[in-house]
């Protein structure tokens, strides 16, 4: 440990999966953690070329993974929330030509500027919580050329920002109108034209599918997922949301980072995840806001040992918020995990969601030294206390943001 660039001593260490018992020490360089060892084993010899933080005791996490959202789209839906609290129906709005086709018009008349624009300040919110990676999903062009456009606004963001972005193709999101009729027709265009486009741009990292009644059949899934794989890019799955259409399971026999929001799951489901590896992702936003009832399988995932990730789903339509941290508390109130759950699942479990497990996450020899300190010293504070404490330091890569 000698030579380090940055050394963090008298820190409260939450790893990304568990909680040191005494006071630690973590080395870093070259934006890489080097040591990571109980201050009662730090020699006093210790050369560091560069800083030494005193935590002072304070809490020192994996920088935040907010590995589910939708923050690049165009226009909001605040009228149809009200119309919704004021007595109108989805499927009234809908006709009304609301619900996701508003935003899919919104998003096709914006320009690549207008949607980075608009998505900017929702990143820096998330970034302002302790989040150093995020993936963003496309989904609301439901074109070859709009998808690609929301793609390029996401991977521009990473470029801007100091923070990780990685991107998934969700051209697989809704019947845009002009296939209303044409499920098949429409996953043609995906694999044969949407997935190689995004591939040969390098645009995608993942490609995901909303598996649902609403949506595609697990056979239309299916053929998404065999397109992905050929191209070398990750599946993912919206699956289990509504019903229980077997979306998790298939997904997972495809070799699946994640299945998400996952609330109609049921056993034989869980079972395919735990066989495969593939991370549950949960997204009490979207639960929250849509008042639904029927809470995940908490206990069988607990049972069958799957990880469990966490998410804010944000999105226009049925999880407008950007906040990770008020998904910790969520995650523990409505679905009842316990805090130490609900931190894996923003640490060391939303990376593995996005095939980063070996990069970030978790705070351990040779991975991305992407950390947080925080004004507190209890891990559990992170999700009883909304709003607080607060971030007292932002590090990706070794530096200061």
């Amino acid at each position: 440990m000698s030579q380090a660039d940055r050394l963090w001593i008298n820190v409260t260490l939450f790893n990304g999966l568990n909680t040191a018992v005494e006071p630690m020490a973590v080395a870093v360089t070259n934006g890489l953690v080097t040591r990571v060892i109980p201050m009662s084993e730090l020699p006093a010899s210790e050369q560091v070329a560069g800083e030494v933080i005193d935590a002072g005791g304070r809490l020192l996490t994996p920088g935040l993974v907010d590995c589910h959202t939708h923050l690049v789209f165009g226009g909001n839906r605040a009228g149809e929330f009200e119309a919704r609290l004021e007595g109108k129906s989805y499927e009234e709005i809908a006709r009304a030509g609301g619900g996701i086709i508003s935003t899919v018009r919104a998003t096709r008349s914006a320009s690549e500027d207008e949607l980075f624009n608009a998505a900017l300040p929702r990143l820096e919110a998330l970034m302002a919580e302790g989040v150093t990676t995020v993936e963003i999903k496309s989904g609301y062009g439901l074109t070859v050329e709009h998808e690609l456009k929301m793609l390029r606004v996401a991977r521009r963001l990473g470029r801007e920002r100091p923070v990780r972005v990685v991107t998934t193709l969700l051209g697989a999101h809704a019947l845009p109108p002009e296939y209303k009729d044409d499920a098949d027709g429409y996953i043609e265009l995906v694999c044969n034209h949407m997935i190689p486009a995004a591939a040969a741009e390098g645009l995608a990292d993942a490609v995901d599918v909303f598996c649902e009644g609403i949506a595609f059949s697990v056979e239309q899934c299916q053929r998404v997922y065999a397109v992905a794989k050929e191209h070398g890019l990750a599946i993912k799955g919206h699956t289990e949301q509504l019903s229980n259409l077997g979306g998790s399971a298939a997904a997972a026999r495809a070799g699946a980072l994640s299945v998400d929001h996952i609330e109609y799951l049921d056993e034989a489901g869980v079972k395919a995840l735990a066989e495969s590896g593939t991370v549950a992702t949960l997204l009490p936003g979207a639960f929250y806001m849509l008042r639904e009832t029927r809470v995940p399988p908490i206990e069988l995932l607990r049972r069958y040992e799957v990880p469990m990730a966490l998410a804010t789903d944000a999105n226009p339509g049925t999880s407008p918020i950007f906040s990770l941290r008020l998904m910790l508390n969520m995650a523990c109130t409505l679905f009842r995990l316990t805090p130490q759950e609900a931190l894996c699942g923003v640490t060391a479990h939303g990376a593995r969601a996005l095939g980063l497990q070996e990069q970030t996450g978790r705070i351990a020899p040779g991975l991305q030294a992407d950390f947080c300190l925080w004004n507190t010293n209890n891990p559990a504070e992170l999700a009883y206390s909304v709003g607080l404490p607060t971030l007292a330091q932002r590090v990706i890569a070794g530096k200061t943001h």
